[in-house]
């Protein structure tokens, strides 16, 4: 073989030159179907999520959530409520296949489903369209979430009252806090019969509203103690005529000096 002669370079049209499989096309040669990330994508992003930012903060001013007093241990009547983006799955727990024997079910197996297949639902539905048609796997996953989601919500918040409820245990500013006399001869009866409800210095609690500053008269005060009022159940007290007296007196009592 002579010096510079013997090698030669052969080329196939058919293979190319540069060929690197994970570089994805530039957006360029998709009109129509894509767009720059930065800025143009990243903007719409930051203007709907500013957009929806801007309208929560004004909701919040206009209703403000209302506030309960401070948490009591010793009242068992309580009955807590998750914050609101929880309540679907409180009212989840309700139902006999997500209860009792079934706790787990509920609190781990079918929420682990549900947010499991939304997170598969990208991989399950590979198709090249974006439109919702085109993605029916997806688009039907999701709408399902979001119903269920909006149902449940609904229907544990619909029965709550949440305004007669944060009224009920409203915190109790300083002004309106009564000193209760323990040695009054009412105040053992009210403690056997009442405080559950109504709390120790009648503030009320998580199943009785506050018992200061109530418009009512002694005999209005021992009616109700009898034969229940609203959500309070008839026959509450069952002590003798006698205790409902010192008792409906304690009561008119502590409200007396609430108003001096």
């Amino acid at each position: 073989m002579k010096k510079g002669k013997g090698m030669k370079f052969v080329g196939d049209s058919r293979i190319s030159a540069e060929r690197n499989p994970y570089i994805p096309k530039d957006y360029s040669e998709f009109p129509g179907r894509t767009e720059a990330f930065w800025p143009n994508y990243l903007l719409k992003e930051w203007l709907v999520g500013s957009v929806f930012l801007v309208g929560f903060l004004c909701l919040t001013l206009a209703h403000p959530s209302p506030l309960e007093g401070m948490a009591d241990p010793t009242n068992a009547s309580y009955i807590p409520l998750p914050d609101w983006y929880f309540l679907f799955l409180y009212e989840l727990l309700k139902y006999e296949f997500a209860s009792g024997n079934w706790t787990l079910m509920g609190i781990l197996v079918l929420p682990g489903i549900a947010f499991g297949a939304l997170f598969l639902a990208p991989f399950l539905d590979t198709g090249p369209g974006r439109r919702p048609h085109q993605r029916p796997v997806a688009v039907g996953m999701m709408l399902l979430g979001l119903v269920s989601v909006i149902w449940l919500t609904w229907s544990s918040a619909a029965p709550i009252d949440y305004q007669a409820r944060a009224e009920q245990n409203r915190p109790i500013p300083p002004d309106e806090q009564v000193q209760v006399d323990t040695s009054h001869e009412g105040y053992a009866i009210y403690e056997s019969n009442c405080m559950s409800c109504h709390g120790d210095a009648l503030q009320g609690g998580g199943a009785g509203p506050t018992l200061i500053g109530i418009d009512r008269s002694a005999e209005e005060i021992a009616q109700i103690a009898r034969e229940g009022v609203g959500s309070m159940p008839p026959d509450q007290f069952t002590g003798t005529d006698e205790e409902l007296e010192q008792l409906v007196d304690f009561i008119m009592t502590v409200n007396e000096q609430a108003q001096q």
